[in-house]
């Protein structure tokens, strides 16, 4: 059944008006016939019920909904199929998402923006500690009703420790705006994915745009996975040092530096909230409420003027000094681990290519193939591409062509990151230290070059890391050899373009 606003679901939902739609559902608040109260039931669009994916997705945020009772998740009330169709109803949060509200109003209040983030924070607590990730944190996913509390909703790629991966070609479902570097990647989801999307909502509150834009997903991904979050300081001056450090560890690309977990994240959210609500001397409703719920600790470090707005006892100097002395201790704790007895350890860096060059390869061939378009693989322009010629079947002159990196000093790299526009080819990566011409007669294979096989991959995805063997040894060229095409059906001809490569090195112990 298309929905429409008349139908009936499970014999008591009456659809109303569409709250919004998505590829594989729609929302909708209606009315419960039976208990006499509106409620939002989200319906999965039709067509998409007899397949595994879409269905399976839609079943999986039932149930993980159905598994918590938070008071900033929105509750599951009903679930069921009509003619066929699956449902979920939900409880109706009026208000609007965080993503509305930034878009008319521009950047939050800070002590809003840290409520709204300290709340969404206890509900990923909770869902965390059932062995739930949500996947998919956004300010679209943030409901903010008409009190003004934050509710996080749409668990629909959620995902259960134990159950499988629902991605496409093994690679992330979410939204690249918000999207962990491990997630962009490819790499295993966990808790901690969930609260660096969290902490670019925070930035987002904050500053009123998300970190990275670009008309390409793929490399908003990019700029996630090796770019730095902007200071948020630049865009918004008045923020404590202390709430900028918290953002910092939020948003840290390597999950040794990053928030092990929610609750301590949510202790160092609440401090910074005690710190900017002292230096502000006030608080709006919604920060007000969280601050009546904060630990003893934090919430003595509130001027009495807000705990208690009939009293005046607490100067200015004493704001002042109890907010530096909050800032230094908050600093300290997100500089240094924040009491998670964890230490940094080894993590990956990107190498600067400064003064690097990128040469297209194939000493066994006729000569290099697009010798003019190797540049656009170091020139950081996503749209730009150096390209294979076009092969039938898949097979590259039976043995590869590729293009390398010539870095202005050796260097010892650990991963390379390749980015292409035309995913689901077959590479290796080589290192050498020196180049060697080919040799009539000589053994049309790549050792005998003096290159060392470091690392490969079949398929590559859009965003494709490759992680190096010897990450310790030092090359002065790294090579991308593409091997074998996956053409869209047998025989078929095929390409392969490469957009971007990148180098991290191993650095800490």
């Amino acid at each position: 059944m298309q929905p429409q606003a008349g139908t009936t679901f499970g014999g008591r939902y009456r659809l109303e008006r569409q709250l919004g739609a998505g590829a594989s559902s729609t929302v909708w608040r209606a009315f419960d016939t039976v208990l006499e109260r509106r409620v939002a039931i989200k319906v999965l669009v039709h067509g998409l019920s007899g397949e595994s994916g879409p269905l399976e997705r839609f079943r999986r945020e039932a149930r993980a909904l159905a598994k918590l009772g938070h008071p900033n998740i929105v509750t599951v009330i009903d679930t069921g199929e009509d003619d066929s169709t699956p449902f979920i109803v939900l409880a109706y949060v009026g208000g609007e998402t965080l993503k509305q509200r930034i878009r008319r109003d521009g950047r939050l209040a800070v002590g809003d923006a840290l409520a709204y983030t300290i709340e969404v924070a206890g509900a990923l607590a909770a869902a965390h500690d059932r062995g739930i990730v949500h996947r998919d944190v956004k300010s679209q996913n943030i409901l903010i009703d008409p009190d003004g509390g934050a509710k996080l909703t749409d668990f629909g790629i959620a995902r259960s420790g134990d159950d499988d991966a629902l991605t496409q070609d093994g690679r992330v479902l979410g939204t690249t705006d918000y999207v962990s570097p491990e997630q962009a990647l490819g790499h295993e989801v966990t808790g901690q994915s969930d609260l660096y999307s969290l902490g670019v909502v925070l930035y987002e509150s904050l500053t009123g745009a998300v970190p990275f834009r670009d008309p390409s997903p793929v490399a908003v991904a990019r700029m996630h996975v090796r770019a730095e979050i902007p200071d948020v300081q630049r865009a918004r001056p008045e923020i404590s040092a202390a709430l900028a450090a918290v953002l910092e560890r939020a948003t840290a690309k390597h999950l040794k530096r990053r928030y092990q977990d929610a609750p301590t994240m949510i202790g160092d959210l609440e401090q910074a909230l005690a710190i900017e609500t002292a230096r502000s001397g006030s608080a709006s409703s919604e920060a007000s409420a969280v601050l009546r719920a904060l630990p003893p600790d934090a919430r003595s470090q509130v001027p009495l003027r807000v705990r208690h707005p009939s009293s005046t006892a607490l100067s200015l100097a004493a704001v002042a000094l109890v907010a530096a002395a909050l800032a230094v201790l908050i600093f300290t704790r997100v500089h240094t681990g924040g009491g998670s007895g964890l230490s940094v350890g080894a993590v990956e860096v990107p190498v600067s290519l400064a003064g690097a060059s990128a040469s297209a390869y194939d000493p066994f061939g006729r000569g290099p193939e697009d010798a003019g378009g190797a540049r656009h693989v170091l020139d950081d322009k996503p749209g730009t591409s150096w390209t294979t010629k076009r092969y039938a079947g898949g097979l590259i002159n039976t043995h590869g062509v590729g293009i390398y990196i010539t870095a202005k000093r050796p260097l010892a790299a650990s991963e390379l990151l390749l980015e292409t526009p035309t995913p689901g080819f077959n590479v290796q990566v080589w290192g050498a230290t020196a180049l060697a011409a080919y040799r009539r007669g000589s053994p049309k294979l790549l050792a005998a070059l003096g290159w060392r096989l470091l690392g490969q991959a079949s398929r590559v995805a859009a965003l494709e890391p490759i992680t190096l063997a010897d990450p310790r040894q030092r090359f002065r060229y790294y090579l991308v050899w593409i091997t074998l095409l996956h053409p869209a059906s047998p025989g078929a001809w095929a390409s392969a373009e490469i957009s971007q490569l990148a180098l991290d090195q191993q650095t800490g112990s």
